[in-house]
């Protein structure tokens, strides 16, 4: 009888979800299930719908009741769906040029400072990546022969993302969520992206085992987005001209292609060629570093570049503000080519550099002097010699943008760090925008859960970093004595 009644409910002309051309035609489709009512297949006609009578009425009234509970639930319910987009406008959004806690930080217990600089201290264009990319392909084409069709290949900045994974058994690039999964939209082979069935046809399921993992190699650093541009276009390059080819050939020679850009100081001296096209001047980092300089902290800077590069660069992002002083003034200790992450486990002395002669001395370094600069040496020795030991370790932030080589190691130390992610900056103004909003808000409301993963690499990051910010203009630090 309930059923009924529902039937008598739905066929209202009331109701709204039911429209006289859907009625029309339901009577045409026997198979229809409509709505969901169980064995009622023929769809919705008059002839289907019992009549009742005088002595099933007492029966029925339980029903009017529950009838009507119903209806007042759908109405609420659709009132609530259709007021979405008024709800989100009370949903505070997110700041893209914020700070953002995994732990509680004491700012006022930190009395060390440590920066790296490529990417934290000094921010670069788009125009680098394109940079990056395009003397890796000449080098390939050059000096490993690859067909010289490559150097028509174009950076595209928006293929690569930050953490992606390169398979050099089967050439996919992959995304991995907190899982070590796959991600549905996240396989790539060369510029093509795989279907589902197509990835479980090569790995058999969407989890990486760890078997397969082990032939995976993580594209992390700042080279990261042009290595994996250009591995996608060789990949494709050489499926379109119908090639065979080993993928871990391709990854082996397109690194190499990359880690010689950055070794042999092209990299470093095309940079300083130009550095208004490749180099963002930040006078909000020259504040904040004065501002810590002026509360008594430490300040150190750790960076794997080799100093000519640091300082070319450094001087041009504060010519403006430095009235002349050597930007080493604000620093207690200055350390190139520091070789991180081994720089935290090794047992490398360090060298003093002589700025003059570009030479590394001889005698030990049993202190670190004002304004000097040093090179190479280990974490074990950096603590002896400036006694931020024992007690003082948990006074010590670091600053990086590089997951194992400015992240983990220091969190291992028993470092505080603060990560600079970049490419947050802009996933925040895409979650602000108001379409995106009143997507993911219906599509949340209509499957009573959402849908997103949390990727692999951001995970690991927030595991080992108490601080995230989108870049370092860090202008909400200047009040230092409180916790976040």
């Amino acid at each position: 009888m309930l059923r009924a009644r529902l039937l008598r409910l739905f066929l209202s002309p009331s109701n709204p979800i039911v429209k006289p051309s859907v009625l029309a035609r339901s009577s045409h489709r026997r198979s229809q299930r409509g709505f969901g009512l169980g064995e009622f297949r023929r769809g919705f006609s008059g002839t289907l719908v019992p009549e009742l009578t005088t002595d099933d009425a007492a029966s029925t009234a339980g029903a009017d009741d529950e009838i009507e509970r119903i209806q007042r639930e759908f109405e609420e319910a659709k009132r609530n769906f259709d007021n979405i987009p008024e709800v989100l406008k009370e949903i505070p959004k997110m700041n893209p040029e914020g700070i953002y806690v995994n732990k509680n930080v004491r700012l006022d217990t930190i009395q060390v400072y440590g920066f790296d600089y490529d990417y934290t201290l000094a921010h670069y264009s788009e125009n680098l990546k394109i940079l990056i990319y395009d003397l890796a392909k000449k080098h390939l084409v050059n000096e490993l022969k690859y067909p010289e069709s490559c150097l028509q290949f174009e950076y595209d900045p928006k293929f690569p993302i930050r953490g992606l994974y390169y398979d050099k058994l089967n050439g996919c690039l992959l995304k991995l969520d907190f899982f070590g999964s796959i991600e549905l939209d996240g396989c790539f082979f060369g510029r093509k992206k795989l279907s589902v069935d197509k990835i479980v046809e090569i790995y058999g399921t969407r989890h990486i085992g760890r078997d397969q993992a082990l032939r995976l190699v993580g594209l992390m650093d700042f080279f990261c987005f042009s290595e994996a541009c250009l591995i996608a276009d060789i990949v494709q390059h050489f499926v379109d001209a119908k090639l065979d080819f080993d993928a871990s050939y391709v990854y082996e020679d397109v690194n190499h292609a990359i880690q010689h850009v950055h070794k042999s100081g092209l990299l470093h001296r095309t940079i300083l060629s130009d550095p208004h096209k490749y180099l963002v001047k930040n006078s909000q980092v020259l504040q904040f570093l004065q501002k810590l300089k002026e509360k008594g902290k430490k300040l150190f800077l750790l960076t794997n570049s080799p100093f000519y590069f640091v300082d070319g660069g450094m001087r041009f992002m504060l010519e403006d503000y430095r009235d002349g002083r050597s930007w080493r003034e604000l620093f207690d200790v200055v350390i190139a080519q520091a070789n991180k992450p081994s720089f935290y486990t090794s047992e490398h002395p360090f060298r003093s550099y002589d700025i003059e002669r570009d030479t590394l001395a001889f005698t030990a370094v049993s202190r670190f002097l004002p304004n000097e600069v040093y090179y190479h040496g280990c974490l074990k020795s950096f603590l002896q010699i400036t006694k931020w030991k024992g007690p003082e370790v948990c006074k010590v932030i670091y600053f990086g943008d590089h997951l194992f080589s400015d992240l983990r190691g220091p969190s291992k130390a028993g470092w505080r760090t603060a990560a600079i992610i970049h490419e947050l900056e802009n996933e925040i103004q895409i979650q602000n925008d108001e379409r995106y909003r009143t997507k993911q808000a219906r599509e949340e409301y209509k499957d009573f859960k959402t849908t997103g993963t949390v990727d692999l690499v951001l995970n690991l990051v927030t595991s080992d970093t108490p601080v995230c910010e989108p870049h370092a203009q860090m202008s909400a630090w200047t009040q230092i004595e409180y916790g976040l």
